[in-house]
């Protein structure tokens, strides 16, 4: 008997130049997924996502709504060509959460799309209050980088498979806690590209006007599980959605533990929907005999599409 299906959405960091661009290129379909965007945001977000260039597109009032954005299309084109493909959970590394809910039913399409460009807005302005940065921890044990992180005064910010670790904070301290981990055996250190200290609490000022927008949308009960970052279980009802997306902006990413609950409640076989591959990097370092495609341009959403059918 084959096993459960989970779709899994993009975060940021995916977003490159050009993404989505065949895409539309080659479907109507998602051309008018494009247009009918740029109508709900009011710009031209298909352009930035296409022509970049990337110094605006990573910037995080683009890059959340683009990733949004693109995972969505990449979902709908696939239901397009796979109408009785079925899938039982969705989960999304930190923005994706919001265009996994979507995808179960939760927020409607504007409603997502809109709330991330607002959470895209909030989070950027956090980071120009604060110098705040990101660094990556490979082959240093979760325990060790606990560690490092309270010596140094950081935060753990993505717990993303075994080996990897992103950590979160002042840029001070950050530098500090590289110096820290790799002190202590850590692989690698390295500071990300990154605009400012995601998942840490310097993101708190971005937390009221969420909760603000939140509360203006309708929030309703998603049609399959939607694995919540915060908790590395189930969302719930509506209300504790919207708390918890608010909680997720400060709150460590717990990815490594949402993909075992799944794994562990009998899902072998994942769709990464949006750019990149990441998440499905992740799931073969998590589960080495995992099935997991990806549908990110027109080549993978037809290997994945004859791959299902």
């Amino acid at each position: 008997m084959n096993g459960k299906t989970a779709l899994l959405f993009a975060g940021q960091g995916a977003q490159y130049v050009g993404m989505g661009r065949d895409l539309a290129e080659s479907d109507p379909g998602a051309r008018e997924w494009f247009e009918r965007a740029n109508r709900v945001l009011g710009y031209d977000l298909a352009t930035i996502c296409f022509e970049g260039p990337d110094e605006v597109l990573t910037r995080t009032e683009h890059a959340q709504p683009g990733i949004f954005l693109v995972g969505w299309i990449a979902w709908q084109l696939l239901r397009a060509r796979c109408p009785r493909f079925q899938f039982e959970a969705t989960a999304g590394l930190s923005l994706g959460e919001f265009t996994a809910l979507a995808a179960a039913g939760a927020l409607s399409f504007e409603d997502g799309l809109r709330l991330v460009r607002i959470r895209g807005q909030l989070m950027q302005a956090a980071c120009e209050r604060a110098d705040g940065a990101m660094a990556a921890i490979i082959g240093l044990d979760e325990a060790a980088t606990r560690a490092v992180c309270e010596e140094a005064g950081v935060a753990m910010a993505n717990l993303n498979c075994p080996g990897q670790i992103v950590i979160s904070g002042a840029r001070g301290a950050l530098e500090k806690a590289v110096e820290l981990a790799k002190g202590r055996g850590a692989k690698r250190a390295v500071l990300l590209n990154v605009a400012g200290a995601y998942h840490s609490p310097l993101m708190a000022p971005a937390q009221p006007g969420l909760r603000q927008a939140l509360a203006s949308v309708e929030v309703h009960p998603p049609r399959v599980p939607v694995i919540s970052n915060v908790t590395a279980r189930p969302h719930e009802d509506p209300e504790s959605i919207r708390s918890r997306l608010v909680e997720q902006v400060t709150a460590p990413v717990l990815w490594e533990a949402s993909m075992r609950h799944l794994l562990a409640q009998g899902f072998t076989r994942f769709v990464e929907l949006g750019p990149g591959t990441v998440l499905s990097g992740f799931l073969r370092r998590i589960q080495k005999d995992v099935e997991v495609y990806n549908v990110a341009d027109t080549a993978s959403l037809q290997a994945t599409a004859n791959a299902l059918a």
